[in-house]
């Protein structure tokens, strides 16, 4: 084979997976899961109670904020807030039937941020969270 064909069909294979994992990303948005898209204000965002009224869980995105944090409702009635950031390779998480995943390498974490499936080690970064005046405060300080 000369080089200019492998090199056409090299990027046609790379141009095919790539709309592969696009087209599933893209998947599992079409499934109904609402996101959110808010401002961050003095390292905080805010996010009405009200945005749980179907579901206990809600996808933020933050402006100018790369990632997307999931933010849980739990049955006491506090919130967990996770950064979708894959701790092996900074790559978008996904969300699943029972957790979150990396497209890229396969981790794979629970509702509570835990590894399920390496390669990542570490748990997904949790921001506190409290609720005020009918709102959900994510603290996203250190």
């Amino acid at each position: 084979m000369d080089r200019r064909k492998f090199i056409k069909q090299s990027c046609s294979l790379c141009v095919l997976a790539s709309s592969g994992m696009l087209a599933g990303s893209l998947a599992s948005c079409a499934a109904g899961l609402q996101v959110y898209k808010t401002k961050i204000a003095g390292k905080k965002i805010t996010v009405p109670i009200s945005q749980f009224a179907n579901s206990d869980f809600r996808l933020v995105q933050p402006e100018n904020l790369f990632y997307n944090i999931g933010l849980k409702k739990e049955k006491d009635g506090s919130y967990t807030a996770l950064l979708l950031r894959c701790t092996h390779a900074d790559n978008q998480l996904t969300q699943t039937g029972n957790g979150f995943k990396c497209t890229l390498h396969g981790s794979a974490f629970d509702q509570e941020g835990r590894v399920i499936t390496g390669p990542a080690e570490r748990p997904l970064k949790r921001y506190s969270t409290e609720v005020v005046s009918g709102n959900v405060i994510i603290h996203l300080t250190d």
